[in-house]
């Protein structure tokens, strides 16, 4: 059988460029397009020149309707309106859509369930194995102990970042709302600041930090009379989630239409 061609979208990135080098490298996938925001001066270029290594014959392109045409997969680590854009146009070619864009509003979500009806697409805020590994633990946890334990979440982050909370963040925090069978919506408190009074029994705080060059850090913290129980995972490496990545549209490659997750993926789903 032939390899599956893969489009990499936001290809001069950070993630672009490591989600790139790693379809190259793989054994069980092609690299069929790169695409780039119009106007990007790697429009035109070739994709291996403009990485600051080797021709590959991949251009980088800003026609995206003609780069997923021919691709049985896109990964997505963009911006969250370019990444509904391009949910249509995969669902459109029917191709497997991996998303890690982060920072999604409700009509974001509502657009991609709507574009997840004709093609399968696998959305995470964060891809790695360890990560998916601590919001089963995380869900788990807040489902043996009562809503007498509190529970916070606490990210790191490099400066960069635009969004906070984390879509990882976000991740744990739903998994604790459904330990506690209810949904996120009502027990999340943001960020505190001020006079904000005692803490609602129950809730779920957040809190976020920015600096540096953090690639990821997160802990789940259940506060209990007298102990604490903390759920940590620590990313030194951002390629952990271009494996991830990789590994979720090779899996969707023989799957339906719908909308799935890296707890599927991974076969962790409960």
């Amino acid at each position: 059988m032939e390899q599956p061609g893969i489009v990499v979208t936001g290809v001069s990135g950070r993630m672009g460029q490591m989600l790139a080098r790693l379809v190259l490298g793989s054994d069980q996938a092609r690299l069929v397009g790169a695409v780039e925001r119009t106007g990007s001066d790697w429009i035109g270029k070739d994709l291996g020149q403009a990485m600051g290594g080797a021709a590959n014959g991949v251009i980088v392109t800003d026609d995206a309707v003609s780069a997923i045409a021919q691709a049985q997969a896109i990964i997505d680590f963009t911006t969250p309106a370019a990444t509904v854009g391009f949910a249509e146009l995969a669902a459109q070619a029917r191709a497997v859509h991996v998303i890690g864009t982060t920072g999604l509003s409700d009509d974001d979500l509502a657009a991609i369930s709507r574009a997840a009806r004709h093609a399968p697409i696998v959305r995470a805020g964060n891809m790695s194995l360890g990560v998916n590994l601590l919001v089963g633990l995380t869900r788990k946890v807040a489902a043996t102990l009562g809503e007498d334990w509190d529970i916070e979440i606490v990210e790191a982050h490099h400066r960069h970042k635009v969004d906070a909370p984390s879509g990882t963040a976000l991740m744990l925090g739903e998994a604790a709302a459904q330990g506690r069978n209810d949904a996120l919506e009502n027990l999340r408190t943001p960020a505190r600041d001020g006079i904000t009074g005692p803490r609602a029994e129950g809730s779920i705080g957040f809190a976020a930090i920015r600096g540096g060059d953090v690639v990821g850090e997160h802990d789940v913290i259940f506060c209990g009379q007298g102990e604490r129980i903390v759920l940590r995972h620590l990313a030194s490496d951002r390629a952990i989630f271009a494996r991830g990545a990789l590994r979720a549209a090779l899996w969707g490659q023989d799957k339906g239409p719908g909308e799935y997750d890296m707890m599927d993926v991974l076969g962790l789903t409960s």
